[in-house]
């Protein structure tokens, strides 16, 4: 009996461990940026699920891509962006795809949809093939409005790189901010080191 209560114990501390390692991280602006490759916003023109699943990297592992076409919050180019998200059905009625629970929902992703979506690029998403990832999962997502003083990008609340609502202009100019600073602050890195 003891035994028992002792591997009973034993298998609590590790779950609790597990748990205790998953964490949502909260993002500035700042991090979001630096940490991305791009921005894009603007409307989503297509949405797709594929399965990437294979025997080397795993089975079940589908994603939704969706196509955003707009204009780097970076730098201000057009651009037409293929982002890639975790989850999606292909057909939910059979059970072929799959859930989960840190993606955007369909209605978020959904063709015609406006939005930001900050991304970065994973080399194999399955089957060798590389893909723009959404950053953060659906922290990264962020959905905008137009106003008559022009497009606002809707906050998310705390803990998001996004918190309050802000007008398009106001967050272009305070991303060509960090970038310039993250570009000096490499800069000054090199410079020390000797290269």
């Amino acid at each position: 009996m003891k035994k028992h209560k002792f591997l009973l114990a034993g298998l609590a501390l590790a779950v609790a461990g597990a748990i205790g390692q998953a964490q949502i991280k909260q993002l500035s602006l700042k991090e979001m940026t630096n940490q991305t490759d791009n921005g894009v916003i603007g409307t989503i023109v297509a949405s797709r699920v594929v399965d990437q699943g294979n025997e080397v990297d795993g089975f079940g592992l589908y994603y939704t891509i969706f196509t955003v076409e707009g204009q780097s919050i970076f730098d201000g180019r057009k651009i037409t962006v293929d982002i890639a998200s975790r989850g999606g059905w292909i057909d939910k009625e059979r059970g072929i795809g799959c859930w989960d629970s840190e993606a955007p929902q369909a209605s978020e992703i959904a063709v015609g949809k406006e939005v930001l979506a900050y991304y970065f690029w994973s080399e194999n998403i399955g089957r060798g093939v590389g893909a723009n990832m959404l950053y953060a999962s659906h922290g990264s997502l962020f959905r905008t409005a137009k106003s008559p003083t022009g497009t606002v990008v809707l906050g998310r609340g705390e803990g998001y790189a996004i918190d309050k609502n802000i007008k398009l202009e106001s967050l272009r100019t305070a991303t060509r901010t960090i970038r310039a600073e993250e570009a000096q602050r490499k800069l000054d890195e090199l410079q020390k080191s000797g290269k």
